[in-house]
Formats: C-alpha cells, sequence, structure tokens
C-alpha cells in the first residue's frame, strides 16, 4: 500500500474521532455525577447489610443508554451513545484502573507490619481462585457457552484477569465476551452478595483477620461491601480488618495476574478441550 493511499485510509477510519471522543466523556461524565449524587446506601440484613455503591448505579444507566440493549424492549428508547464510542472506551478502562491501584496503596502502607507477621498466608490465598475453575466450567458447558467459558470462568474475573484476557484473545473475541459475562454479572450482583457474606462470614467461627483476607478478591466493589459488613460486626478490630483486606485486595491484582497466566488459563483451556466434547455431544473443541 502507497502512503498516500495510507494516509486516507487512517484519515477516514479516524474522521469524526474527536466529536466522538467529546460525546463519550461527556456522558461518562454526567453518568459520575449523577451516581454519585445518589451515593451509597446500607440496608441492615440480620448480622450483615447491603450495600448499594455508585458503580452499580452506574452499570445499571450505561446499559440503558447503550445501543441494542434496552431499545428492543422499549422501542421509543433514544441511544445516547452508539457503538463508535462504546468501542472507544474499551481501551480506556485499563486506564482508569491506575488511580485505584495508587489508593490501595495509601491503604497498604501503615499496616505493613502486621501484614509481614501474615507471611505467605496472602500469596496461598490464590490458589483458592483456581477453584472457580472446577465448580464453574461443567456449569458453563451445560449451558451451552463455548469459548465464552474460558474467559468466563478462569477466575472471579475482575480487573487483573481483563489485561490477561485482552493480551491473550482480544476484548472482542468469544472468550472476551465471556470475560465481561462474568465481570458484569459480578459488578451487579457481587457487591450485594459480599455485602451479606461479609457480615455473616464471622458466623462460621473463623478469625476476624482470615475472614478480611478473604474479602480481597481483587474487585474493589466486594472488598470493600465485604470489608465493611465485617468491620461493622467487629468493630474494635475494624481498622485491622480494613487494612488486611486493601492488602488482601492489592496482592490478588498482583499474584493473581501471574496465577491466571501461568496456572489458570492453561488449566482452564485444558479441561475444555475435555470437557466440551463430553458435555457437549454436538460438536468438538477448536
Amino acid at each position: 500500500m502507497s502512503e498516500k493511499k495510507f494516509i486516507e485510509k487512517e484519515l477516514t477510519r479516524t474522521k469524526g474521532r474527536w466529536n466522538r471522543h467529546l460525546k463519550l466523556h461527556i456522558t461518562v461524565l454526567a453518568v459520575v455525577i449523577i451516581c454519585e449524587l445518589i451515593g451509597v446506601h446500607k440496608f441492615s440484613v440480620g448480622p450483615g447489610f447491603i450495600v448499594l455503591l455508585p458503580l452499580l448505579y452506574a452499570v445499571i444507566l450505561t446499559i440503558i443508554i447503550t445501543p441494542d440493549v434496552l431499545g428492543k424492549v422499549f422501542k421509543g428508547l433514544k441511544r445516547v451513545v452508539s457503538m463508535q464510542e462504546c468501542e472507544l472506551a474499551v481501551p480506556l478502562v485499563m486506564i482508569s484502573l491506575v488511580p485505584l491501584a495508587v489508593k490501595y496503596g495509601t491503604l497498604v502502607g501503615p499496616a505493613v507490619p502486621i501484614i509481614i507477621k501474615a507471611g505467605p498466608a496472602f500469596v496461598l490465598q490464590e490458589f483458592g481462585n483456581l477453584g472457580t475453575i472446577f465448580l464453574a466450567l461443567p456449569i458453563a458447558l451445560l449451558l451451552g457457552l463455548k469459548r465464552e467459558c474460558i474467559g468466563a470462568t478462569v477466575s472471579i474475573c475482575r480487573e487483573p484477569t481483563l489485561a490477561v484476557i485482552g493480551e491473550s484473545y482480544g476484548l472482542d473475541s468469544a472468550e472476551g465476551r465471556g470475560f465481561f459475562g462474568t465481570y458484569i454479572t459480578g459488578t451487579v450482583l457481587g457487591a450485594i452478595f459480599f455485602g451479606l457474606l461479609g457480615g455473616f462470614g464471622i458466623a462460621s467461627g473463623l478469625h476476624p483477620l482470615a475472614l478480611a483476607m478473604a474479602c480481597g478478591v481483587g474487585s474493589a466493589s466486594m472488598m470493600t461491601a465485604s470489608s465493611a459488613s465485617l468491620a461493622t460486626v467487629v468493630p474494635e478490630m475494624s481498622d485491622k480488618i480494613l487494612a488486611f483486606a486493601a492488602t488482601s485486595n492489592l496482592l490478588t491484582g498482583v499474584t493473581g495476574m501471574y496465577m491466571v497466566i501461568f496456572i489458570g488459563l492453561p488449566l482452564v483451556n485444558k479441561l475444555y478441550s475435555v470437557l466440551q466434547p463430553k458435555i457437549q455431544k454436538g460438536g468438538r473443541a477448536k
């Protein structure tokens, strides 16, 4: 391809890009303002409580304004953003996660002496994430999913896995769609589930700090909901609980990524190749 044709092709591809960027960022800003104005709402349920965070409202609002989602249900619903804006938003997700990582670091620092005493427990807990593969993959295959199973069941599908799936398969692949299916489900229901689990977990008899470490699954919303409810139940240890939960969540973002790359992803692909032909009789795994 000549230089002239290449330039013409690029100009055609990027035509109107700045207008789409402007529309996307204004829409995101409006959603953020609305969700922050709604704020955090907590509802007591026994020893725990349900936590409704702005992140939940943001997901619901963006689903409503995204094309081809509710338009089939509400025929007259006007699309606020187009698929072009949605495509632009995909790579910006990674950039938006940087401030979150910085915030985690500010929480971990003051609790370093206590965290050092916990030792290998923080690292070894990552092996628990592999349980999602053995439990969820057969169920996903029974539901009829194909390669979507890989992205949906390789982990709890939070931000660290996003980078792995994006680099390995692409976010617009079948594996990417599977990842986002679990990611959105976790965003909508995860905070509610973990908010209750954190409060009720103390009834298991486990040490509060062990439960605090379990709160760090790699999701800011889930960790916040579960650790906040746990700290409410055990107020005399609230500072330690929040520090342990934040540290566990931070390490899940670091060690969890390597766990997915070197163990989780090869394991889920191997299990898929073995189970898919047996569970889904209609075709072989590709």
